[in-house]
This record gives C-alpha cells, sequence and structure tokens, in this order.
C-alpha cells in the first residue's frame, strides 16, 4: 500500500469508527507503530484532521468541532508536491493584486495557512515564501480604482442571481443616472473591471465600468438570466469593450520590426494573422465600436497602416491630423 493509498485508508477508518485502538489501525493499515504515528501527526498537524487520543478509552477519537462551518473539506486525492504547494501560493499572489476588497480573502486565508505550513514541512520555509511578493508581480497599467464595497456587492448580487440598482456615471458624457440591472458576468479586462449586465431602464445589454459604479444595492428581485451566446454575440463579437452585433472586419499591416512584438499579441480571440513576402504582419480584427481600436492603432503609428475599411482608415487619418493640428505643426 503506497502512502497515499495509507493515508486515504486510515482517515477513512477514523471516520467511520470514530473509535479505533492503535492495535486495530496497525492492524487495518499493515504497519508498525512508528509509521502509524508519523501518518496520524501528518494528518492532525498538516491537514487538520481532528484527531484525538482519548485516555480513558485508550484509543482514537475522530471528534469533529461542534462549531458551524469549522470542519475541514476534504478533496479526495488531493495530495501536494512542494512545486504544486509554490504554483497555488503564486496564483494567491495574482488573485490579490487583481481582486479589490475582501469578497474572496476571507475564504483563502484558512488555505494560504495550510499552504504556509505545507511548504514549511517540505523545508520551504516562510521567507521562501515572502519571495513571491518580490519575484512575482501583477503590475496594473491604467488600472482604476474600484472600491471594495462596489466589487463585494456587486459579486454578491451576481452569483446570488439578484439584480442591482446602481448610480452610473458614463465616462464619454459625464452624465449620471440610477439603473436597476441584471448582472450577468465580471469581466477582467486590461486591469480593469466591467459588469456585463441587462440594463432594465434601457431594455438592453451594456458594459458598466466597476469604477464609475457609486451606491450599488441589491434589489429583492431576481435578476433574468440572458443565454450566454446571446451576450457573446452582442458584447463579445467586436474589437474591446466597445461592442455590437454589427461586425466589421479591420486589416492592419505592420513593418517587419513591428511584426516581430504583434505577431505573439492577441488582439481578439477570432483574430486572423499572417506574413506576407516583405515580412509585414497583416493582422485583421473584427470590431463593431472603431473607438478603442483606433486609439491602439494610434499607440503602433507610425509603424501600422490601415489597409481597410477605408472608413476606419481615413478615421485613423483624421485623428492623426487634429494631433499634428493640436501641437501647431503644419
Amino acid at each position: 500500500m503506497s502512502k497515499t493509498e495509507r493515508l486515504h485508508q486510515l482517515s477513512k477508518t477514523l471516520r467511520q469508527r470514530r473509535r479505533v485502538t492503535l492495535a486495530e489501525l496497525m492492524q487495518t493499515l499493515q504497519v508498525s507503530r512508528a509509521t502509524l504515528m508519523r501518518d496520524l501527526d501528518w494528518l492532525r498537524v498538516e491537514l487538520g484532521h481532528p484527531i484525538h487520543w482519548d485516555h480513558e478509552a485508550r484509543c482514537y477519537v475522530w471528534r469533529e468541532s461542534e462549531l458551524a462551518g469549522e470542519q475541514p473539506e476534504e478533496m479526495a486525492g488531493l495530495w501536494l508536491r512542494p512545486s504544486e504547494v509554490l504554483a497555488l501560493v503564486t496564483l494567491d499572489q495574482l488573485l490579490r493584486d487583481i481582486q479589490p476588497g475582501d469578497l474572496l480573502r476571507g475564504h483563502l486565508q484558512p488555505l494560504e495557512n495550510r499552504l504556509t505550513k505545507m511548504l514549511k514541512q517540505s523545508g520551504l520555509d516562510r521567507s521562501a515564501q515572502s519571495l513571491l511578493g518580490r519575484r512575482v508581480r501583477v503590475i496594473g497599467l491604467w488600472q482604476r480604482r474600484v472600491p471594495p464595497q462596489c466589487f463585494e456587492t456587486v459579486g454578491l448580487a451576481l452569483t446570488q442571481r439578484l439584480r442591482l440598482r446602481i448610480h452610473y456615471q458614463a465616462r464619454g458624457s459625464g452624465q449620471s443616472s440610477e439603473r436597476s440591472v441584471s448582472p450577468q458576468r465580471l469581466i477582467h479586462y486590461r486591469s480593469n473591471w466591467l459588469l456585463d449586465a441587462w440594463c432594465h431602464e434601457r431594455d438592453e445589454l451594456r458594459s458598466f465600468s466597476l469604477d464609475n459604479i457609486s451606491q450599488p444595492q441589491i434589489e429583492d428581485a431576481p435578476a433574468i438570466d440572458v443565454p450566454e451566446d446571446v451576450l457573446d454575440q452582442t458584447l463579445g463579437n467586436g474589437y474591446g469593450i466597445f461592442s455590437g452585433k454589427a461586425v466589421q472586419w479591420a486589416t492592419l499591416r505592420f513593418t517587419p520590426e513591428r511584426a516581430r512584438w504583434v505577431a505573439a499579441e492577441q488582439w481578439h480571440p477570432a483574430q486572423k494573422g499572417e506574413w506576407d513576402s516583405e515580412g509585414h504582419w497583416l493582422l485583421q480584427i473584427p470590431y463593431s465600436d472603431d473607438r478603442e481600436l483606433v486609439m491602439d492603432i494610434l499607440r503602433h503609428t507610425p509603424e501600422v497602416e490601415v489597409l481597410a475599411p477605408a472608413a476606419l482608415r481615413e478615421r485613423v487619418l483624421q485623428r492623426m491630423r487634429d494631433g499634428v493640428a493640436r501641437w501647431g505643426v503644419s
């Protein structure tokens, strides 16, 4: 019997029988006293199993906590190697950097404590773990701050499938309005959080930037559910956050120098790309609203040229002319 099988059999026996003598456990597992003591110590100390020694009855007892919610959950068959523990700690660091507030932190803290113990037991002490804060970093460029309370309220309404009452300030117009929405999904896009929701005032799907939401309140009304394919067709077809059902395709040509970077990037899940005979990278991207796409094209200027459609090419050229005029260059 392998160690993994032995530990599971030991845990299963204690759970089912509740009271088991040392001799019975040694007989069941066919192990020595020293091996059994090591296994019991591992289950108690490292995995937090409620195994206790009853001095009067001279047996081991599985004694669950009387506090509600304090019972440890076991994932059968999950025994982690040190490299896997380090991977989980790294993921914890990433989550901490992208998720504002304490919506998940309270639930993840027990896991973090357990991972720390497992690192120490594997010879990777806390000093090694603390290095992750310096060795693994998530740098959120252009990240707009979302108040923790807002993120948590929106997240709860989303998971509990309830409507939200929000005050929303549109960034483009600066106008504020009060909306009742049915949240559909949260999107983490370019270091910022968006909420895809059905707006009951506009009677259509909209994307709301979480940093522009204030005073969110969960309403006592069930949220309507929009099918996933409808969400993707309406909000996920085009390029960027400005989307819609009417999709056009942009064709961009990047210089060989810039192509070495752009060819490895994903601008859109449905994009198409190929090299031409002169080493240029030809990139085709679907879009329904060109505002964000124009900004990204200008970011790569003069190393990019818009080949099609003509309306997009003229829009980019006009933005460049406006920029030159603003700088006072003739």
